[in-house]
């Protein structure tokens, strides 16, 4: 075998290890339903057990019925912690309680009729989806932050800048109302150090709900101008030291180095370190932390908001 055939061979056996590798990587749908219903029927905080797991493609459906909007959120958040999930479609249905049976010997509560006009047609529980952790969320600011104005804990509100998407479908609308904290700020000292400033968000509004979020860190860091100063101040004491040199002599000199000094330190009293504005409009980007559930809707009543681009 000649050279050109021996590379062409590899090349061959390569690509074929690297699909049976991706293959292997791959958790097949029925894998992932199964560890997805063995996780349900373990957790001690779901007591009613008619729940069916489905999957395609990664998208999981739950359909059945639980006691209570707790037993269905904490369903949802079991489908989402499984490995290979993209999205949680939840179909899970509130169960009615129980009328309680009439006490031993007492008549049965009289029934009143009620023509079909005035029959009380009440909806389903709508579909709920849990939106995975790791999602990402880009936000255009309302509000101004700045560094020398802000203070740690500050909210400050936003708007989702692009909808967020699951199986296919908007699941959060664009402008949707979100809101977030100032976590940690620092503000740059006169001669010293730098800015930093770090926000989160906290709360995601839409469909006149409000849901609880958790997301990471959305860090900025302004410049330092400590070496600048060193330089200003020491500029001006050599200057002032020259003039006082020529017009005083040893004693002019001191005193002209003192007050180069002053007006280098005054300078820069003024230009201190470089603080950080973060104004209306600008655009941040942040990523969930923990699986979020909502009730979904592709519209939002901040649709026709004016923006400054």
């Amino acid at each position: 075998m000649n050279s050109k055939g021996m590379y062409r061979s590899l090349f061959v056996i390569l690509v074929a290890l690297g699909s049976l590798l991706g293959c292997s990587r791959t958790r097949s749908d029925a894998t992932i339903a199964s560890e997805i219903q063995g996780k349900i029927d373990a957790d001690p905080n779901l007591p009613t057990k008619q729940v069916t797991v489905g999957a395609t493609n990664g998208v999981v459906t739950l359909s059945g019925t639980v006691s209570s909007d707790l037993e269905r959120t904490v369903a949802a958040n079991d489908a989402s912690q499984v490995e290979g999930v993209k999205t949680v479609l939840n179909n899970l249905q509130v169960a009615p309680a129980a009328a309680s049976a009439p006490a031993h010997g007492s008549a049965p509560p009289r029934q009143r009729t009620r023509s079909a006009s005035s029959a009380v047609v009440r909806p389903s529980a709508a579909s709920m989806v849990t939106i995975p952790e790791g999602t990402p969320l880009s936000v255009r600011l309302v509000d101004s932050i700045d560094s020398d104005r802000s203070k740690d804990g500050d909210t400050f509100h936003a708007t989702l800048d692009s909808p967020i998407l699951a199986g296919g479908r908007v699941v959060v609308p664009k402008d949707a109302d979100v809101e977030g904290e100032v976590q940690a700020l620092k503000s740059a000292g006169h001669f010293t150090g730098r800015s930093e400033i770090a926000l989160v968000l906290t709360k995601l509004s839409f469909n006149g709900k409000s849901y609880e979020m958790e997301t990471d860190q959305y860090t900025k860091e302004g410049a330092s101008r400590g070496k600048r100063t060193v330089e200003t101040i020491g500029g001006g004491a050599a200057v002032g030291a020259l003039i006082g040199g020529l017009t005083g002599g040893g004693k002019g000199a001191a005193i002209g180095a003192g007050i180069g000094a002053g007006a280098g330190t005054g300078v820069q009293a003024v230009t201190k370190g470089q603080q950080i504005h973060l104004p209306s409009e600008t655009v941040l980007e942040f990523r969930l932390n923990a699986p979020l559930t909502v009730e979904p809707s592709a519209t939002s009543r901040n649709a026709g908001r004016a923006r400054v681009d």
